[in-house]
């Protein structure tokens, strides 16, 4: 198996993935929904870092260079926490920090915790939707005197922005891209998916969601 079905079957064990119909914030009928908030104890959260772990390891071989993490409020704040750990593990220790909503008036004060903001930074995140996560991470980044180097992301849903009535020409994904000039990684994307389904036998009830899916995609995804 894979890194990209090996991701997706733990996405299913842990009930983080799931396929029926699920309206998105974009006003379409999904008929799958990624919900990272459901990494929720101690051994999934585990097992998402060693994927988000892996992904970065990946990119710095291939040339990537990084200094720190940064994990935007609220999901990445755990994702990119437990990513750090499990890089440290393998022998590769960064430091990381995250934002909070409230600047906080006393003790360190400010709206950023933990290590300061400097060098190249990565920003691990669960989905890239809107893209305003990302856009307040580069903002805060950037004005910290640091450098967005990348973003990590789960899954990457390859889906056109906008409304259901009205979708853009590029994907959240692609927009940050082009905005920002940043490389966005994701441990698993839509494409990945679709394989993973129309791999699996006609006995697994997984098959039947394969052709909604691919509707799904002809009608909203991108290249």
């Amino acid at each position: 198996m894979n890194a990209h079905d090996d991701f997706i079957t733990f996405a299913l064990q842990a009930d983080v993935l799931r396929f029926g119909s699920f309206r998105t914030k974009a006003g379409r009928d999904s008929p799958y929904f990624f919900n990272a908030g459901l990494f929720n104890d101690g051994a999934r959260l585990g097992r998402i870092a060693q994927f988000y772990a892996a992904r970065l390891m990946r990119a710095r071989a291939e040339g990537a260079q990084f200094d720190m993490l940064f994990g935007p409020a609220y999901k990445g704040i755990t994702l990119a926490s437990a990513t750090a750990v499990e890089l440290a593990r393998q022998g590769l220790n960064l430091p990381f920090a995250y934002n909070r909503k409230e600047a906080k008036d006393h003790g360190e004060g400010g709206t950023i915790v933990g290590a300061p903001l400097a060098g190249r930074v990565v920003i691990i995140d669960d989905v890239i939707s809107a893209g305003t996560s990302v856009r307040e991470s580069v903002e805060i980044i950037r004005a910290q005197g640091a450098t967005p180097a990348a973003v990590v992301i789960a899954l990457d849903r390859q889906e056109r922005g906008g409304t259901a009535d009205a979708p853009t020409a590029t994907s959240a994904t692609q927009e940050v891209q082009a905005l920002y000039g940043i490389p966005v990684w994701s441990i698993a994307s839509l494409h990945d998916l679709l394989g993973f389904l129309k791999a699996q036998g006609a006995d697994s009830p997984l098959s039947a969601y394969g052709p909604a899916v691919a509707a799904y995609r002809t009608r909203y995804g991108v290249v």
